[in-house]
Parts: structure tokens; sequence; C-alpha cells
């Protein structure tokens, strides 16, 4: 597989379909791809299914495609905190489901994804209402839940750098969920802010190989 070196987010995007579950990177605004989630705006894919680990922060990114009304479902850890007024608006209508998920689990339900694996037990949420009406079970003297595999049909990313073969290094925080979003979809899009020639990252350094990556983009006016 080659990975595609994109023109623009809008080109990155092509081909997004209506009722797609969507993996959305960032933590807040960390690593949060949103010259792809514009251009997803612009797209118009509609009742998408969002996982992410935020709800949206402020009018921007993540927060400006629920208030278009694109997504049907969110699934994440933090819905709510001081500038989540879009999807607290959207919940509190109605207009939107939502599904919370322990931030650990959300990331090894993903990782799970990316590595077959088709379901695991973890203590995290037990005795609480996200535990309710899953399967339990005791390992070494204690309760455990049923967790499956949250798996994408698409990935939109945010990395730091990118060769033209498509590998990929994080910069910090904003090395968050992208690595395991980029194993648990069938299409990974990347937005980064460099790609460089061939060769030029060290190896050592590369978090998510190319092999994941289906499409890259250089951040709008980064060129």
């Amino acid at each position: 597989m080659t990975t595609q070196m994109c023109a623009d987010a809008d080109e990155a995007v092509a081909g997004i379909e209506d009722g797609s579950t969507v993996l959305v990177g960032g933590f807040g605004m960390a690593g949060m791809p949103v010259d792809l989630i514009d251009a997803l705006i612009r797209q118009g894919a509609k009742g998408l299914t969002v996982v992410s680990n935020n709800a949206g922060n402020g009018d921007t990114g993540l927060a400006a495609l629920l208030a278009e009304g694109r997504v049907r479902k969110v699934i994440c850890s933090f819905p709510r905190q001081s500038d989540s007024w879009v999807f607290d608006e959207l919940y509190r209508a109605g207009r939107i489901e939502l599904e919370v998920v322990p931030q650990g689990n959300l990331a090894e339900r993903m990782r799970a994804a990316g590595a077959g694996i088709g379901a695991f037990f973890c203590p995290t949420g037990v005795g609480t209402l996200l535990a309710e009406g899953k399967e339990t079970r005791e390992i070494d003297g204690r309760t455990h839940v049923l967790e499956y595999p949250i798996k994408g049909d698409v990935a939109l990313i945010g990395a730091y750098r990118a060769d033209r073969m498509g590998n990929l290094v994080y910069r910090k925080t904003a090395r968050n969920f992208g690595p395991v979003m980029a194993t648990a979809a069938t299409t990974v899009i990347a937005q980064v802010r460099e790609i460089v020639d061939t060769g030029a990252l060290d190896p050592e350094t590369v978090v998510t190989p190319s092999i994941f990556v289906d499409r890259v983009v250089q951040e709008a006016g980064r060129a």
C-alpha cells in the first residue's frame, strides 16, 4: 500500500460516507486534526458516530462538527468541561447520543481492535452505571467487566511530522490517541505540520509506521 500525499484537507477527507464511525484524535486541542474536521464539515457526511477523548471544545474543531448536526452519537471519556457548551446543548435537547467510556478503556478498546483481540476483561467501571448490563467475571479475586473493541471506518489524527512514505512522528502531548486510532480504522488520514523527504526521519522515532496510514496532508499555511 502506498500512502497518498494529498494536496489539501478536502482531498484528504473525500469519500467519507454517511453513517461512518470516525475516530478523532486529540486530548482537548492537543493533537486535534482541526483542518481535517473543517474539511469534513465541508464534505457533508452526516449521521456520524464520533469516537474521541472529548466531545468538543469551544466552537471550533469537533465542536463545530457537532454544531452542524452531522454527528448522531459520541463515544468519549470526557463529554463535559467548561467549554463543552455545544455538546451540552445538543445532549440536553436529545439531539445526540452519548456513550461514556473510561479513558483507559477507550484507548484499550481501540488498541484491541487494531490487535485483532475479540474482547477483554477490565476492572475499570465495576460497580458503576458504566458496567450495567455487561458480562462480569472474577479474575484473581477481583471483578472484571467484559469490553469489546472499537473499530473505526475512518481515523482523523494529528501528527507532527511525516515522511513521503507516510511514517509519522508526534510531538509531546499531541501523541495521545493517534497511535492506537491509526491501527483501529480502515482508512487513516493524518494531518501533519511538516512533510519531509523519505529517509529524513530517524527510524527509531517513528511511532506510526506508514503501513497504517492511507492519506497525509500538511496543515494549511505550512507548505
